[in-house]
């Protein structure tokens, strides 16, 4: 979220950086209520002033005046917090700005591929897709889940369900053994005030699952996590950290939920684009002027993962017109699909600077006083898609696939499914 003290200050520059997100906003109307708050804000305080300067005196002649004052003072306090309301809003539908190294674009078309790992697989017989060989195999089936759930879900079995264990496991020690992120097993329903803090809402509303409280004492909504991004950026807010405690670093397996509203008809086959998945999701929280060598950290972090499973893969440097609403800049990687002959995005590793620490009013102390946190997130990887790319990527003729050395004592030691 953004300071409207900074856009007043900066406006041709918030203008440009604004226009540069393809966003269609009326800043004139911001500015507008902007400059109508202070002036309620002005006038309320002269007449407090004013009251309590008559409030000294004791001639009875200024009780009907002060009385007056008063009626005067809520009438504006009411038309103060109306206005404020609605200036709010506004701010929280801007998305974040841009660093001024992503490319400017419209969409994908614009994204910048900054580099390709490993080698591409040829195949010496026609390969099957993530589909038929669950089908061959009996491990992955979508006609039980929609009976169960509806479209878009899949149930895993045997050996399959073993796998998405086995990835889940081997990610998360990798990256708490050996890039040192704090593991936390934190709750899947969350309030709107948590969605609010990383940005899901009110904007993208339509695409969270929300939940249905019988409890009518229960005012505040309660929603699935679309992503453990949400609870694990906001195990921070409201709260002030010291500077020596920087930074934290969290991952998370946890299960998400998105209606994929945005996306009817498209990926509607296999396990692509699921409305339940399994994602592990890394979190740093670090002083704002940290924040773009943390996130070619976390993103070498994702990297690793697709190195030691030996899947090919390349990272693209999203432009501004792709990145997701709370980013400044964003790394996809893209791990190779034999099948399809694409790369397609498993983990999203984004800096957000200080726009969620201000939604969630999360600080740190330093010698000036106190500020505002930076964050970042990405998938360290989503599981889904990691499991696709695996079997596709080392399937033999007949059907079996192999499983990669450092999968195998998560496994239960055996070589192929």
């Amino acid at each position: 979220m953004h300071n409207i003290k900074d856009i007043r200050k900066n406006f041709e520059y918030f203008l440009k950086k604004i226009t540069e997100r393809n966003v269609k906003f009326n800043l004139k109307e911001l500015m507008d209520l902007d400059k109508t708050n202070r002036e309620l804000l002005q006038n309320k305080e002269k007449l407090e002033q004013e009251k309590k300067n008559i409030s000294k005196s004791k001639d009875e002649k200024n009780f009907q005046t002060s009385k007056d004052l008063s009626a005067q003072i809520n009438l504006l306090s009411d038309k103060q917090t109306l206005i404020k309301k609605k200036l709010d809003q506004l701010l929280s539908s801007l998305p974040n700005l841009s660093l001024d190294d992503v490319p400017v674009g419209k969409d994908e078309k614009s994204n910048k591929i900054v580099k390709k790992i490993g080698k591409i697989r040829s195949f010496d017989f026609n390969i099957k897709s993530h589909i038929d060989l669950g089908k061959k195999n009996g491990g992955i089936d979508f006609e039980i889940a929609t009976k169960l759930s509806g479209a878009r879900f899949v149930v895993l079995k045997n050996n399959f369900a073993l796998l998405e264990r086995a990835l889940i496991n081997f990610m998360l020690d990798t990256h708490t053994n050996r890039f040192g992120y704090e593991e936390i097993s934190p709750p899947v329903i969350v309030n709107e005030e948590i969605m609010f803090g990383t940005g899901q809402l009110p904007k993208f509303l339509e695409d969270q699952f929300e939940l249905k409280i019988d409890n009518k004492n229960d005012k505040n909504k309660k929603f699935l996590i679309p992503t453990a991004e949400v609870v694990l950026t906001n195990l921070v807010r409201d709260s002030v950290i010291n500077k020596d405690d920087l930074p934290k670093r969290f991952v998370a397996s946890t299960p998400c939920f998105r209606k994929e509203a945005g996306s009817y008809g498209k990926d509607t086959r296999g396990m692509i684009r699921q409305h339940q998945f399994f994602k592990v999701e890394l979190v740093s929280i670090v002083e704002p002027n940290d924040c773009e060598k943390e996130l070619e950290r976390k993103l070498n972090c994702a990297e690793e993962i697709l190195k030691l499973l030996d899947l090919p893969y390349q990272v693209t440097l999203l432009s501004t017109g792709d990145m997701g609403f709370s980013a400044e800049k964003t790394y996809d990687v893209e791990v190779w699909m034999p099948f399809e002959k694409k790369y397609r995005e498993i983990s999203s590793c984004s800096s957000c600077g200080t726009f969620q620490s201000r939604r969630m009013s999360a600080k740190y102390k330093t010698q000036k006083g106190v500020e505002l946190l930076g964050t970042l997130n990405g998938s360290g990887l989503a599981v889904g898609r990691l499991l696709i790319a695996l079997i596709e990527n080392n399937q033999n003729d007949d059907g079996s696939i192999n499983i990669p050395d450092v999968l195998k004592k998560y496994m239960n030691n055996i070589t192929k499914i």
